[in-house]
């Protein structure tokens, strides 16, 4: 792009800010991307903007448009795509392409002339296309789920004179002739494909059960119109007295004005046997919005009705009980209205309530007031409810586990900041919740508060906080209680400040008017120091009615690691302005070691005495790679040493590249239990590493046959795509001086494109309590990969013992989990279109070597005939006895036609009229 034209863009898009076009259009947003050219014109009161160029592109919120001439309509709201153009639909994934298209920046619809609409699934082609918000139209439609394999002709089209296509749902056609490789085979008045919503295909299971006898269940989907979507459910149940149950599932759009959706679930099911007549599950949702002419938005409201009796006990407290909640809310410029209502019909409740009834409630919430530095913003409720008991009030009316009564609340917060004088800030505020019933309850929860901030010399601060808090009132209900009471009024003083260069300190101190004087808190100090070499936090706190150090807590560490380093300032000569001056030269610090840090850390309290003093040693080499650290924990009170620890880094600075060695480690010793433990790793080249890990207790606990585990370990590093390693160890005895029951292992993986091969295997080695050396566990995971075969399989085998030694008896498990062998079938140089595969998922035990379960192999066999737009699968599982086919279309992973198994036949039922 030319300098001349990056201006024109510039002042192109200037000019559409300035004209409100990158504004919503009715909360849509349209943004340029590219264009060239920029024209306003007025046609018969409306104000068009014609937007031309070779390749117009536009966004609206996440969809793209493009064209080469776009005509935005900003009094109707519209944009005009002229000629050949295209819309890319974010939300559905969907392409459209064709003549004159128009989009309807309000309702989100588009509408054109010889119109192609591709998405993941379909592709649709229509004289006459029309997309609104989850569902698209087309006149004159030819679709097909193949178009996109890019296979002629197309394994199956559809040509029909209307579709309505539902996203995500099902395809309905009217007057729809089939095609086979795009040649007609028979003629459909009505078409319907289910699309990739698993809950609303058509389904047919009939099965068996002891107590039901026969049974059957018929989900059977259907339309209304264009925008109710409806599935017929029935059910059969041979011994229930009635017999046959139904009910429907409905999900409508937009069906009436002012109802954006409406949900239906119904469901009378026959009791369970010995019972008679029917359980009913119902939902019914209702949610939309109203025009109001004087608010700022719509009013939203919500309507929902349920009861679920399916599946309750005879004495279920929930059984016949009806659920309604309504709610509405309004927004206007002042204020905003909430209309609330949550009831309940049936049997009176003999349990506490989850959630209250409201019935009904009001809300009113004006918009909060701002006049300089103050702000007021008010909420009032009123209604009547009905809740769980508070058992701590007197006056709760009625009997039982909950209470109704009404209750007005109001609340309020009122706040106000200024600046008194110079360095000085003032707040005020006010929060205020009263809540009166209608027994003669309240509860009130008053909070007063203000602060004066003087800041000094920029960085030292005084503040000064006064409080009053009020929390009384006793609440019928549990929901909203307020438990206990409270009167507090702390004013509280803190000082913060810098003394000198790098040093803080703090005081702080809160005193309660209402409080008794040996009831208040402690004074506050808090010291920190951040000088080179030193660095140092400390806090008290000082109970000043007693004169006693309540707490004490600190942490200090001396380091500078650049100490060594010196600072040359060189000489300046004189000039005629300022005298000469010598060479100076300077030092981060005076500590003397830079490689060494000294860390401390310990604390007080009254109630507990000195807490255990932590002291660690750090020492750096030059290159920073290696550490060494001890560090100790010593109880003053008693006194012991808790712990002693040692960690450390090493790594060769010789030859670092071709044979670099690293070890590291730790050891810890606790002299109260008498337990060491820590583990070491040696590194090779960044690719081998030894470790050895131990946990040992000095003196054997009673009881126990050892003092605890010591493993080594040999093997590659971790992460690499070949890596093995070999481990020997277990619990060791140091009175005998061996292990008691050791255990060697080794796994090797390593993984290649198309190939795994994981090999793991762990024997008991002879030790003092083990004298057997045999194989306890082995395990192999390995695939393989080529063009138009596959093998894949792993297969676990374990050994344990039963009984004891020497009566004892090995019991073998291999376990086949699962093995897989896949072969395609097809044309050379071509993607196979089928594909036979085996598995076997089997355990064998041998108890002594005699086999215990002798059942034959029980393989599943299987066959897919795999087209882009169509699957076939039928599967068989010798094992089980079971048998299914299944067809798989875009969107779905495998749409069943047939399910056998020995005392279950599941029949889906195809595409029904709607």
């Amino acid at each position: 792009m030319t300098r001349p034209q990056r201006r024109a863009r510039r002042r192109l898009v200037g000019a559409l800010l300035a004209l409100g076009l990158l504004g919503g259009a009715q909360a849509r947003t349209v943004k340029i991307i590219s264009a060239d050219t920029l024209e306003l014109r007025q046609v018969d009161g409306q104000e068009l903007v014609i937007i031309a160029g070779e390749n117009v592109e536009l966004r609206v919120d996440e969809d793209i448009v493009k064209a080469k001439r776009v005509e935005f309509n900003r009094t109707r709201r519209t944009l005009t795509l002229v000629g050949a153009a295209s819309y890319r639909s974010a939300k559905d994934a969907q392409d459209l392409r064709g003549e004159n298209l128009v989009v309807e920046l309000g309702q989100e619809q588009v509408t054109g002339e010889d119109v192609l609409i591709s998405d993941a699934a379909l592709e649709i082609r229509g004289a006459e296309v029309e997309r609104i918000p989850g569902q698209l139209r087309a006149t004159g439609g030819y679709f097909t789920t193949c178009a996109r394999c890019g296979r002629t002709p197309n394994d199956y089209a559809f040509r029909a004179e209307r579709l309505i296509v539902y996203p995500g749902d099902r395809l309905v056609a009217y007057n729809a002739q089939v095609l086979l490789a795009d040649i007609p085979v028979f003629f459909l008045p009505v078409l319907v494909l289910p699309l990739n919503d698993k809950e609303r295909q058509p389904r047919l299971e009939i099965g068996r059960d002891a107590t039901d006898g026969y049974t059957a269940e018929a989900d059977l989907p259907f339309s209304i119109g264009s925008s109710t979507l409806g599935t017929t459910l029935l059910r059969y149940y041979q011994n229930r007295s009635p017999s046959l149950g139904a009910g429907v599932a409905l999900r409508s759009v937009a069906p009436l004005p002012f109802v954006d959706r409406a949900t239906l679930y119904t469901l009378a099911n026959p009791r369970p046997v010995g019972q008679s007549g029917y359980d009913l599950d119902l939902d019914f949702s209702v949610r939309g919005r109203v025009p109001l002419v004087t608010a700022t938005r719509d009013l939203d409201y919500t309507f929902t009705v349920n009861q679920r009796d399916i599946g309750r006990a005879a004495d279920d407290p929930g059984r016949g009980v009806t659920n309604v909640t309504f709610g509405a809310k309004a927004e206007y410029p002042l204020f905003s209205a909430e209309f609330n209502y949550v009831g309940r019909f049936g049997p009176e409740p003999t349990t506490a309530l989850d959630s209250p009834l409201k019935t009904p409630e009001v809300i009113i919430d004006p918009k909060v007031y701002t006049n300089g530095g103050f702000s007021a913003d008010f909420r009032v409720s009123a209604g009547r409810y009905t809740g769980r008991r508070n058992f701590f009030s007197r006056n709760a009316p009625g009997e039982g586990p909950n209470t109704t009564t009404s209750r007005l609340e109001e609340s309020h917060t009122l706040a106000y900041t200024a600046q008194p004088w110079r360095d000085a800030d003032l707040s005020l505020s006010n929060s205020f919740t009263g809540r009166y019933y209608g027994n003669g309850a309240r509860t009130v929860d008053l909070k007063l508060s203000a602060q004066l901030t003087q800041r000094f010399n920029t960085t030292n601060t005084l503040t000064l906080r006064s409080e009053y808090n009020r929390l009384e009132g006793t609440s019928p209900f549990a929901f909203d209680a307020l438990y206990g009471r409270s009167l507090t009024a702390p004013v509280s003083l803190s000082l913060n400040t810098v003394p000198v260069k790098d040093v803080t300190f703090g005081v702080s101190y809160t005193r309660d008017l209402f409080k008794k004087p040996e009831e208040q808190g402690p004074l506050g100090l808090t010291l920190g120091v951040s000088r080179v070499p030193l660095n140092l936090s400390a806090s008290a706190s000082v109970n000043l009615y007693t004169k006693e150090l309540d707490s004490l807590n600190f942490s200090a560490t001396l380091s500078d690691p650049n100490s060594g380093t010196v600072t040359v300032t060189p000489a300046q000569p004189a000039t005629a302005t300022t005298p000469a001056r010598p060479a100076v030269t300077t030092r981060s610090s005076r500590w003397p070691a830079p490689g060494l840090a000294l860390s401390a850390s310990g604390g007080y309290t009254k109630a507990g005495g000195l807490s255990p003093l932590t002291v660690t040693a750090t020492v750096t080499g030059s290159d920073r790679t290696n550490t060494f650290s001890v560090s100790a924990a010593h109880n003053i009170r008693t006194p012991d040493i808790n712990s002693v620890a040692v960690t450390y880094n090493l790594t060769s600075t010789r030859d670092s590249v071709l044979n670099s060695l690293r070890l590291s480690g730790r050891e810890t010793l606790l002299p109260p239990t008498g337990q060491i433990s820590g583990d070491a790793t040696l590194t090779w080249r960044g690719q081998y590493e030894l470790k050895t890990a131990h946990s040992l207790f000095l003196q054997r606990p009673a009881g126990a046959t050892d003092n605890g585990p010591i493993t080594f370990s040999v093997g590659t590093v971790g992460g690499a795509a070949t890596n093995w390693n070999v481990t020997y160890g277990g619990p060791y005895d140091l009175v005998r001086g061996d292990w008691t029951r050791p255990t060697l292992s080794a796994n090797f993986a390593t993984t290649r494109p198309g190939q795994t091969l994981r090999l793991g295997a762990t024997a008991n080695v002879p030790g003092l309590d083990q004298p057997r050396l045999e194989l306890t566990r082995a395990e192999l995971d390995a695939a393989w990969n080529a063009e138009r075969v596959a093998l894949a399989g792993r297969a676990l085998y374990t050994r344990t013992r039963v009984g004891t030694f020497p009566d004892d008896k090995p019991l073998d498990t291999l376990t086949l989990d699962p093995l897989r062998f896949s072969l395609g079938l097809g044309r050379a140089g071509q993607p196979p279109g089928a594909y036979v595969t085996a598995g076997l998922r089997q355990t064998f035990t041998w108890l002594d070597g005699v086999r215990q379960n002798p059942q034959p192999l029980s393989p599943v066999l299987g066959l897919t005939i795999d087209r882009c737009c169509w699957a076939l699968q039928a599967e068989a599982d010798l094992g089980q006895r079971r048998f299914r086919v299944a067809v798989g279309l875009p969107g779905q992973t495998a749409y069943p036609l047939f399910d056998l198994e020995r005392e279950r036949v599941n029949v889906p039922l195809l595409p029904t009229l709607p």
